[in-house]
């Protein structure tokens, strides 16, 4: 069973390239669910590997209360087998079922998102990437990058000037084209670039350099949409099942998280901070 997508739970992809909160303690601390450890003694994982071990150690002691897994006298938390884990699978699925979405419902969530449900929508950019690499100041980095974007957005900025800053600063390979992306849909940006550029509820960005710095996983951004190509928006009848299934899988990923928050509450947690809760499944 894959559990890195019950810990992710909570918040890309792109031409150029909230989840529990576990905290380390120290790099010597071991973390244990009611006693059985999760690795040894300075050889404590880090981040998503940690998690891992984290929620599939409770499922695994959950099922074996439940008599579903045989009891193994064990001190660290056992690798499971693919057999094993087949069973934490169909465990969890019925533990976290979710009722289908109303109709109404669905009208109602496609209402809210229209901008969402559109077909052929593009834009034409160009950018300039400060990229946030390890090791770099961040504060250091976002106030040059400021600078940058103030430069641009004063009064009869000459057309090359963009083209010019992105040459010298971008640190994307499109750099060596001016910063010019092309023609880019939803799907070739970071995912926090196309909510900006086509998924704000309020009235889409406008053409020219957007006056603030956009935050992405590679970096800070300063965007200038030179074209845009509305496309279509589709009917409600048209994306139903799509809407459907991202109800549905909003309401699982949210009883997911709280039932995993009950497990973590019903356990005793050594060398790791969890979110747990005490309320049942929302369903």
């Amino acid at each position: 069973m894959n559990t890195s997508s019950i810990a992710s739970i909570g918040c890309g992809g792109g031409t150029c390239g909230c989840g529990s909160s576990a905290a380390a303690l120290g790099p010597t601390t071991i973390a244990s669910i009611n006693g059985i450890a999760l690795h040894s003694l300075n050889a404590r994982p880090d981040g998503e590997a940690l998690r891992e071990l984290v929620y599939t150690e409770l499922l695994r002691q959950q099922a074996v209360q439940a008599g579903l897994l045989p009891r193994r006298a064990v001190f660290e938390a056992p690798e499971l087998g693919e057999s094993e884990r087949t069973v934490l699978e169909a465990m969890v699925d019925a533990a976290v079922q979710v009722p289908a979405p109303t109709q109404e419902e669905c009208q109602r969530y496609y209402a809210a998102r229209k901008n969402q449900y559109v077909v052929g929508q593009t834009v034409r950019l160009r950018h300039i990437l400060f990229a946030v690499t390890p090791g770099v100041n961040v504060q250091s980095l976002s106030v040059h990058a400021d600078k940058a974007l103030i430069s641009l957005l004063g009064k009869n900025i000459p057309f090359d000037f963009f083209g010019k800053l992105a040459g010298d600063l971008s640190n994307c390979p499109s750099s060596t084209q001016g910063g010019d992306l092309g023609w880019l849909g939803p799907q070739d940006c970071a995912p926090e670039l196309a909510t900006i550029l086509f998924f704000q509820s309020e009235v889409p960005v406008g053409l020219g350099v957007l006056p603030r710095l956009v935050h992405t996983r590679f970096g800070f951004h300063i965007i200038e949409v030179l074209e845009r190509r509305d496309g279509m928006a589709l009917a409600f009848e048209d994306v139903s099942e799509r809407v459907a299934a991202q109800l549905a899988m909003q309401s699982r990923a949210k009883a997911l998280h709280q039932y995993m928050g009950l497990l973590v509450g019903q356990a005793r947690v050594e060398g790791i901070t969890l979110d747990s809760c005490d309320s049942p499944l929302v369903q």
